[in-house]
């Protein structure tokens, strides 16, 4: 089994996104493997509290899911959430990735 923890590299931790606006998520894909054991992504929004080990993800709402992991990236429309400067997005598919905290 080939699991496949590609970096991301798009939010960074200078990224502020804009509610409703279109952003595209970003990561590396340089080092994929031949075969990639689930090709299928999804990216989730979550956050993090100092102190707290939770990544409060919203698994309910993911921003995007089933598109192909190999692409590299994935174009999304920012959520109506509450300002904070500590949200992150995961990347499922083989594996899990977590960006840098970024604000929105």
């Amino acid at each position: 089994r080939d699991v496949y923890d590609p970096r991301i590299t798009s939010p960074k931790s200078s990224t502020v996104w804009v509610v409703g606006h279109s952003v595209e998520v970003t990561w590396d894909t340089s080092d994929k493997p031949k075969h990639v054991t689930n090709p299928e992504g999804k990216v989730v929004l979550g956050y993090v509290e100092d102190g707290d080990p939770s990544e409060h993800l919203d698994m309910d709402h993911p921003l995007a899911d089933g598109f192909d992991i190999s692409d590299g990236h994935v174009k999304i429309k920012v959520p109506n959430v509450e300002r904070r400067n500590d949200y992150i997005v995961i990347l499922f598919g083989d594996s899990g990735n977590r960006s840098p905290a970024f604000t929105i």
